[in-house]
């Protein structure tokens, strides 16, 4: 415990570290108000329903940190940018060019790429903010049907969702962490203080064991995610000895590690976000007059209520966002190169090619246990929810596993800061 006080009395005697902790609250404050911002027309009492009895909205209130429980002006939240980034992190599988651009062409070429997501995005939330509110008209929890409403509304909530994301962009810029995730992390811990009273008002005795259970599952996801995300596997380099006139260089030992869950949470969002897209394009075309969109729309919306097929895709989504962003952000080519121009080597394997397919085996090894335990830890509260007929299980279980990766995650990044200030 004395340490962590140490540790946050660093932070606020340090000036920059302190300014970066602040902009990060700021932020998070302007974010907050905000979401607390509602679009004209909205029946307040008929959202509330409406969200408390549907699965998908409750995962859509998520990534919007907490806007569409509100209807807010920043409804869409960070969902249009994440998914703009997937489109453009799968473009660089296909396109050697933005590959290079990526990884390659160091900051100006990230830079490049991230103006790119940025276009992506507005087109991304116009799709994605007219089909919500077709679907919120529908239920009647629009009042003012008319098509300049509608435009009105889907202008505000597009620019609220440009905001929000230059708004996460500063927060990575100029705060500590990730600013899309602290984003989303700050929606679900500003709802705590409502799940807390609605348990206490709503606690039924006869209930005790799924009480229970979802503790258990609460814990276990909670100590998964710290281990999964702290193992790592060491690979040990020597650096070569270097003779300078009379000065003898190098010759140390150090290692690389090779954490079990590169990715962190990202795999999570990542499947979350492309698993919205069936009930949001099955709900607005419930509503044609087409016999063939009538069926497309009844076949995605049996998928989305059948949870065991569900969490299979979210499963297989997870798995393979893993290892995708861990392929992405965890070059072994370029490891090894980098390894070989600054005279190192991992001790009983050759420099270059042998170096490179010796660290791919044990990235992809590691990868595998991390992506499966992540795929589990992800639809185990669904597979519960299915058994106990609990829809907050859900929706609390990936809230919950995002909280834990986002904290983990913070506490790092603040260390980091920290031993480099002491440096």
């Amino acid at each position: 415990m004395e340490t962590v006080w140490i540790k946050i009395k660093k932070i606020f005697t340090d000036k920059t570290l302190r300014n970066r902790v602040l902009f990060v609250l700021g932020a998070l404050v302007v974010f907050r108000l905000l979401s607390a911002i509602p679009i004209p027309g909205v029946d307040s009492i008929k959202l509330q329903t409406f969200i408390n009895n549907n699965q998908f909205v409750g995962v859509l209130n998520l990534f919007s940190g907490g806007g569409l429980s509100t209807l807010s002006i920043i409804m869409l939240g960070v969902g249009p940018y994440i998914t703009s980034s997937i489109i453009m992190q799968l473009l660089t599988i296909m396109s050697p060019r933005l590959k290079a651009m990526y990884q390659e062409d160091g900051e100006i070429g990230r830079k490049k790429f991230t103006q790119f997501s940025r276009m992506l995005t507005i087109p991304l939330a116009i799709v994605q903010g007219l089909a919500l509110l077709v679907l919120l008209r529908r239920q009647g929890i629009m009042a003012d049907a008319s098509m300049f409403g509608m435009f009105s509304n889907l202008s505000v909530i597009v620019a609220g969702s440009m905001l929000i994301m230059w708004i996460g962009e500063l927060v990575s810029e100029f705060g500590i962490g990730n600013g899309v995730s602290l984003i989303i992390f700050a929606g679900i811990v500003a709802r705590i203080p409502q799940e807390v009273s609605q348990f206490f008002f709503t606690f039924n005795i006869s209930n005790l064991p799924v009480y229970l259970l979802f503790l258990a599952v609460g814990l276990l996801i909670v100590a998964g995610v710290v281990i999964v995300t702290e193992a790592e596997r060491p690979v040990p380099v020597t650096y070569a000895k270097q003779v300078r006139g009379d000065h003898v260089a190098g010759g140390t030992q150090t290692y690389l590690p090779i954490r079990v869950n590169q990715a962190g949470v990202i795999p999570i969002i990542f499947a979350l976000s492309i698993l919205l897209f069936p009930q949001l394009i099955g709900t607005a075309l419930a509503g044609m007059a087409n016999h063939t969109l009538i069926a497309i729309s009844h076949g995605l919306l049996w998928f989305v209520q059948n949870t065991w097929l569900y969490s299979l895709f979210y499963f297989i989504f997870v798995f393979l966002f893993t290892y995708f962003y861990t392929a992405v952000t965890f070059d072994p080519e370029q490891i090894s190169t980098n390894l070989q121009k600054n005279g190192a080597f991992v001790p009983g394997i050759r420099p270059g090619p042998a170096t490179r397919d010796y660290i791919s085996r044990i990235l992809n090894r590691t990868t595998t246990m991390g992506a499966v335990f992540l795929g589990v830890i992800a639809v185990l509260p669904l597979v519960i929810k299915s058994i106990t007929g609990i829809t907050a299980l859900a929706i609390g279980g990936t809230a919950l596993l995002i909280v834990v990766s986002v904290v983990l995650d913070l506490i790092k990044k603040v260390d980091a800061q920290l031993s480099m200030r002491e440096y």
